[in-house]
C-alpha cells in the first residue's frame, strides 16, 4: 500500500520528517524516500528497503539534509519522491494509490507529444503519470484536481514547493490524510500514529478529494472535499497501525469490536483464544473479553529482523518470512483446543503452514475466526492482494473447485450464510485443515467501524464500489 508524511516547520524539519516517515514502515514494501526544500532547491534521497529498515538506509544521510519543508514516502510501487521541473516551477511529489487506467493516460500523453523519463524496463512509473497530469494545468491546485478527475482507482499525494506543501486526498477518500499541529510546525500524514511522539496533535482530517496547502503557520483549504467517500474498510481490519485513527476512529478499538462481534455469534468450546500476530491480536483480545475466555500467545513474533510477510514480492520468500517470524510455544499448544482470530485469509498458504505446526505441536483442535468476510475480489484501489490471478485468493480457489469456474455466482458466494457461501467456507476449512472456520459478517464489520456502510469501500468482499 504505502504511506506519506510531510512537514512544514519554522525551523529545520529533517528530524521530524525522518521519524514521521519511518512510522509508516508497517505499510511499506519496496522503497523509502525523502525530499527537503532548503532555498537551494529540492534535495532528495531514495533507497530500497526490501532487505533493510528505513532507518538504517537514511540515518547516515541526515546530517546532509536541511530544510523547513519536506515530504517522505514508503512506496510499494515506484522510486519516490520525483522532482519535477515545470512551467509552474520545480516541485517534489510523492503518491500512494493505484491507477487502473494508467495505460490509457500514457497513450493520451503520447498523443499530445509528451514524454516520460522515469521508467523501468520500459514501463512508466505511476507517480510520473500523476506529475504529467498536474503539469497539464495552469497552477498546482488545478493540476491536482485534473489528476484526481482523470485517475480511475485512487491517488493521494503530497507536493513539495518553496511555498510549502500541498496535500490532496484521493477523490473518493480511500486512503486517509490527516493534518497534525504543534508550535511552529504542521505535518500531514497517512498514519496518525506518527504524531504523538513527535509532539503533534490531530488538527484536521482531509475529506475525499480535498486539497490543502500547509505552511509553518497553518493550513488553508485550496479545494473543498467532495460529497462521496469510500474509505478502505481494510485499513481498520489489517493495514492500519493499532495507534492510528482514520475519520477519528481508532484502529485497535475497531479490532476489539470486531473480535467481540465474532464472539457474540459463536459458542464453540475452546481452552483459550489467541491472535495471529500482529493484526489478529486486537481482534483476539476483543473475542476473548466478550466470551470471558483466557487470552494466550501460542505463537510469538520474532520482530528484530523479519519484516511483515506481505512485503517480499516473491511468494516463496513471503512464505519463508511468515514461517520464520512466528515461533510456536509448545507448552501452550500441546493438548489444547485453540481458537485464533486473524485479520483475514487472503491466499491461505501461510495460515495452512501455521495450522500444520499447531497440530504437530499437539493441538487437539484449531478453530479460526477471520475478522472480515471471505475475500473474493482483488483490490482495485490500494494494491492490496494485487495478485496477477484472482485464483490466488482462497475464496476464488474454492469457487473454482465447486463451480468449475472461478467467476460464477459471486454475489451468492458473498452473501453470508447462503448455501454457496457455507460451501465455499467449508472448502477453505478443509484446505487449511481447520477444525472449524467462521467468517465475520459484513454488517458486523461495518458496525464495528462505526461509519455508514456507503462511506466504506467493501469491494474485496462484495464487489461493490464507486468509480
Amino acid at each position: 500500500m504505502g504511506g506519506l508524511f510531510g512537514v512544514a516547520s519554522a525551523s529545520d524539519c529533517v528530524s521530524d520528517l525522518f521519524y514521521g516517515t519511518d512510522y509508516h514502515s508497517h505499510l511499506g514494501t519496496r522503497r523509502g524516500g525523502m525530499a527537503v526544500c532548503n532555498g537551494k532547491g529540492i534535495q532528495r534521497a531514495i533507497h530500497n528497503i526490501e532487505n533493510s529498515y528505513f532507518r538504517t538506509k537514511f540515518e547516515a544521510e541526515l546530517n546532509h539534509f536541511h530544510g523547513r519543508f519536506g515530504i517522505g514516502v514508503i512506496s510499494d510501487t515506484d522510486p519516490q519522491p520525483l522532482i519535477v521541473g515545470s512551467h509552474m516551477g520545480t516541485f517534489g511529489i510523492v503518491t500512494v494509490g493505484k491507477i487502473n487506467n494508467q495505460a490509457d493516460l500514457v497513450k493520451r500523453a503520447f498523443r499530445r507529444k509528451s514524454y516520460f523519463s522515469d521508467t523501468t524496463a520500459g514501463e512508466v512509473h505511476p507517480t510520473e503519470v500523476v506529475a504529467m497530469l498536474i503539469c497539464e494545468a495552469d497552477n498546482l491546485v488545478e493540476g491536482i484536481k485534473n489528476a484526481q478527475d482523470a485517475i480511475q482507482g485512487s491517488c493521494s499525494m503530497l507536493l513539495l514547493t518553496e511555498a510549502g506543501i500541498f496535500a490532496a486526498r484521493d477523490r473518493l477518500g480511500r486512503t486517509p490524510l490527516t493534518i497534525g499541529c504543534r508550535d511552529g510546525a504542521y505535518a500531514v500524514s497517512s498514519e496518525t500514529c506518527a504524531f504523538p511522539n513527535l509532539g503533534y496533535e490531530v488538527d484536521h482530517c482531509l475529506g475525499p478529494g480535498e486539497v490543502i496547502q500547509v505552511s509553518p503557520d497553518g493550513w488553508t483549504q485550496q479545494s473543498p472535499p467532495g460529497q462521496r467517500m469510500q474509505v478502505c474498510a481494510f485499513l481498520w481490519v489489517y493495514y492500519g497501525y493499532p495507534a492510528s485513527e482514520y475519520e477519528g476512529i481508532n484502529v485497535e478499538d475497531v479490532r476489539n469490536r470486531c473480535g467481540a462481534a465474532l464472539a457474540r455469534d459463536d459458542d464453540v468450546a475452546v481452552d483459550f483464544v489467541g491472535g495471529i500476530p500482529d493484526s489478529g491480536i486486537g481482534h483476539g483480545i476483543g473475542y476473548a473479553n466478550q466470551r470471558r475466555l483466557p487470552y494466550r500467545r501460542p505463537f510469538v513474533k520474532y520482530t528484530p529482523t523479519w519484516p511483515r510477510s506481505f512485503m517480499p514480492q516473491n511468494q516463496g520468500m513471503r512464505d519463508l518470512v511468515a514461517r520464520m517470524k512466528l515461533i510456536p510455544v509448545r507448552q501452550l499448544i500441546d493438548g489444547r483446543r485453540i481458537l485464533f482470530c486473524e485479520d483475514s485469509i487472503v491466499r491461505g498458504t501461510q495460515l495452512r503452514d501455521n495450522v500444520q505446526i499447531l497440530f504437530e505441536y499437539g493441538a487437539r483442535e484449531v478453530h479460526m475466526r477471520p475478522a472480515c468476510p471471505c475475500l473474493i475480489h482483488p483490490c482495485e484501489f490500494l494494491n492490496f492482494s494485487s495478485s496477477r490471478s484472482t485464483l490466488d485468493l482462497a475464496g476464488r480457489k474454492a469457487i473454482q473447485t465447486l463451480e468449475g469456474a472461478e467467476d460464477r455466482h459471486l454475489d451468492e458466494y458473498a452473501r453470508h450464510g447462503s448455501e454457496k457461501n457455507l460451501a465455499m467456507i467449508d472448502r477453505i476449512r478443509e484446505k487449511l485443515h481447520l477444525t472449524s472456520l467462521k467468517y465475520q459478517r459484513l454488517d458486523d464489520l461495518v458496525e464495528a467501524i462505526g461509519l455508514p456502510g456507503e462511506q466504506l469501500c467493501t469491494h474485496c468482499w462484495d464487489g461493490t464500489s464507486y468509480t
